[in-house]
């Protein structure tokens, strides 16, 4: 049995899930489990599309590559997918969400190419992530939050450490 719960923070590119799961392991003492890095360290890649210059992600070398951190627990996934996960392992979906105006922002910032950044637009404003999180695991673990400004974040973070704690607290005797 796991003492420590499996956190996904997804949401389009841009919104700040980076931002959520970093602050968030710190304070929370679980680990940040950013897919990009592991795909990159860990050869789970399939190849380079240029079109959106973007990695390739082989789906099943990246299980196959956390299958044992998230047997363990204590990890929060940082990617822009959620639908992968083992429904079994997950025990929260926090989808991240953000303005378009803000978002669109963000993205041009980054230097993304206009296709990339239309694409990431069209991504948040048909809600895709967030119906593929409703789609992939339970109602009730399925958490929709804003990110337009550092006081969301902040509060987002708060949430998620005192839900954190209470998911400690029920497991504890299991």
């Amino acid at each position: 049995m796991r003492t420590s719960p499996n956190i996904i923070i997804t949401g389009t590119p841009g919104v700040g899930k980076t931002t959520h799961c970093q602050q968030l392991a710190e304070s929370s003492g679980l680990a940040h489990l950013d897919v990009n890095k592991v795909v990159k360290e860990r050869n789970c890649d399939d190849g380079y599309d240029e079109e959106l210059k973007s990695v390739i992600v082989d789906e099943d070398k990246l299980l196959d590559a956390i299958e044992s951190e998230l047997e363990a627990g204590g990890q929060i996934i940082d990617w822009h997918a959620c639908d992968l996960f083992p429904e079994s392992l997950i025990d929260l979906v926090v989808v991240v969400r953000c303005d378009s105006t803000i978002l669109y922002d963000r993205l041009k910032s980054r230097g993304y190419a206009d296709n990339k950044v239309e694409e990431n637009m069209d991504a948040e404003i048909m809600e895709v992530l967030l119906q593929e999180a409703r789609d992939s695991y339970a109602e009730e673990v399925v958490v929709e939050l804003q990110s337009n400004d550092a006081d969301q974040i902040d509060s987002n973070v708060e949430r998620i450490e005192a839900w954190i704690k209470q998911w400690r607290k029920d497991h504890e005797d299991s």
